[in-house]
């Protein structure tokens, strides 16, 4: 495969913005939905898959602490296979295809699991309305991967929700009625999740 920085045209030296500012300008770019009933929706689909490999590569290496030089970066990335599943599972949340992505994480051995299985885990419970579900999976993701803010949000937003606190279901003497707040709460955190899938 290539060179992951070659396949998002920047340099070895680009700052984690810029990494992050190419990545998202080719996704914008190339992403299925700008080639619906096009003949070249499958040629934008294979570039679209090797944009997140090297943008997902590039995160790798980078936490990873690696700062192996570019001449032997080549043989290193021939080795690393991702799998665009998860990007998969992203789309068909999206679509409120839900069975499907869940179809699709079942089939993940459980020691493959990633803090990013547990967060869309937690989508798919969340479009469920299965709230104790999708908030325990929330804090899985955000336990196994402090530093992602998108998985903090959702931790965050799903304890702002009145019937729900870290551990389960609060006491609500009130019984399990939405306030207003509750309401827009929800609003806001479905905005921010559906934000998030669409390839920033």
């Amino acid at each position: 495969m290539r060179d992951p920085y070659e396949v998002l045209g920047i340099p070895r030296t680009a700052t984690d913005d810029e990494v992050k500012s190419a990545y998202r300008k080719l996704a914008k770019k190339y992403h299925p939905d700008n080639y619906q009933n096009s003949p070249l929706a499958s040629v934008a689909e294979e570039k679209m898959k090797e944009i997140n490999e090297a943008y997902d590569a590039i995160n790798s290496e980078r936490k990873g602490g690696n700062t192996a030089g570019a001449q032997g970066y080549g043989n290193q990335y021939s080795n690393y296979r991702k799998s665009t599943e998860y990007l998969n599972v992203r789309q068909l949340i999206q679509q409120n295809r839900i069975q499907e992505a869940e179809n699709i994480l079942d089939a993940v051995d459980a020691n493959r699991r990633s803090a990013e299985w547990y967060f869309l885990r937690g989508m798919c419970y969340y479009r469920k309305g299965w709230s104790q579900q999708a908030a325990s999976n929330f804090q899985t993701a955000c336990n196994m991967d402090p530093q992602n803010q998108e998985y903090r949000s959702a931790v965050y937003n799903m304890n702002r929700q009145g019937n729900y606190g870290y551990g389960g279901y609060n006491n609500n003497p009130q019984g399990s009625q939405c306030t207003i707040c509750d309401v827009c709460t929800a609003i806001w955190c479905a905005d921010c999740c559906c934000d998030c899938m669409r390839g920033c």
